[in-house]
């Protein structure tokens, strides 16, 4: 059975802060825009339980951010259809074509906003003890430690806020890190090292975690002498980085080595009409109000194409 075929102006692909606020401009400039989210909206913010970092808010929740994002995009027309999942893609100057479990749409622009997932843990039994132990957003699943043992696998801002979260349920935070610095905000650091219930191991990598059915400890090494030592703990949560969700269109847009989105000042791929925007692109800082600043980039520029190209330009 064929899927409905439908025109639009824009489809931005993806409903982080960039795919939000691209959607936001596209609202207010009257496009016929959709945005696709193939599971709840919000993207990557949703998982953060506190974001201090974001101008107008002294504090706020990331799932009360990405509500707030959401909220105003709608009340401004925008069209989000979530729960869609972008199956195939065919993208060139001259048409572009995204099929979803739902509907064939040929959009004139495209933005692409899908995000990052976090990065695997590097150890031989990561699979085996994924959700039994091993996880990688405190805000879904740190709860289930309430007075237990965690450990925190990273060296920036992601595992600094998630060690800080995880102290509210678990009775010690250890964070587990393989250099002697740390590359997240000075202002977070000073919390995590004035939190009793945190510990940090400098010069530490993580080597494999044992268990029955679930993780009881953490076997690391140091990177100095190359000792290894047992520590017992319940859980273990990763954040070593990301990697971008850019399959469907590594066969038409310019990727980096690793897989990230390459653009212009402009957020322009290389294909006339598709655009790259947040944490999906090749860029130093990935921050909310970077990914914000992309999405309004991307879809001003995306107006001004979709007109252009209208009038023959």
């Amino acid at each position: 059975m064929s899927k409905t075929v439908k025109d639009v102006e824009l489809m931005i692909i993806g409903s982080g802060p960039a795919g939000l606020t691209a959607a936001i401009y596209a609202a207010r400039a009257k496009l016929n825009a959709i945005l696709i989210e193939n599971a709840v909206v919000g993207g990557q913010v949703r998982s953060s339980y506190t974001i201090e970092n974001y101008p107008g808010f002294k504090s706020v929740e990331g799932g009360k951010l990405a509500d707030l994002m959401q909220e105003q995009a709608l009340i401004l027309g925008a069209n989000i259809d979530e729960f869609d999942m972008v199956e195939k893609v065919y993208l060139s100057e001259n048409e572009k074509i995204i099929e979803t479990t739902n509907y064939t749409y040929h959009p004139e622009a495209v933005i692409i906003s899908t995000g990052a997932t976090p990065k695997k843990l590097p150890i031989p039994n990561e699979e085996q003890f994924e959700g039994k132990g091993i996880h990688y957003c405190a805000v879904c699943d740190g709860a289930l430690y309430e007075g237990k043992v965690v450990g925190v696998v990273g060296g920036g801002n992601s595992a600094l806020e998630e060690a800080l979260f995880l102290a509210r349920f678990a009775s010690k935070v250890i964070i587990i890190r393989r250099y002697d610095y740390f590359k997240g905000e000075a202002a977070t650091l000073e919390q995590v090292k004035n939190n009793p219930k945190i510990e940090i191991m400098y010069n530490y990598d993580l080597v494999k975690v044992n268990g029955s059915n679930f993780v009881e400890k953490a076997i690391v090494r140091n990177t100095q002498t190359g000792e290894k030592m047992d520590i017992a703990l319940s859980a273990v949560f990763g954040y070593i980085g990301t990697e971008p969700k850019t399959e469907l269109f590594k066969n038409y847009i310019d990727l980096n080595d690793q897989g990230y989105i390459k653009t212009d000042e402009n957020m322009r791929t290389n294909i006339k009409g598709v655009y790259g925007a947040g944490d999906v692109r090749d860029k130093k800082f990935r921050q909310i109000t970077t990914a914000v600043a992309d999405g309004t980039i991307a879809a001003l520029d995306a107006e001004k194409y979709i007109v252009e190209k209208k009038r023959g330009k």
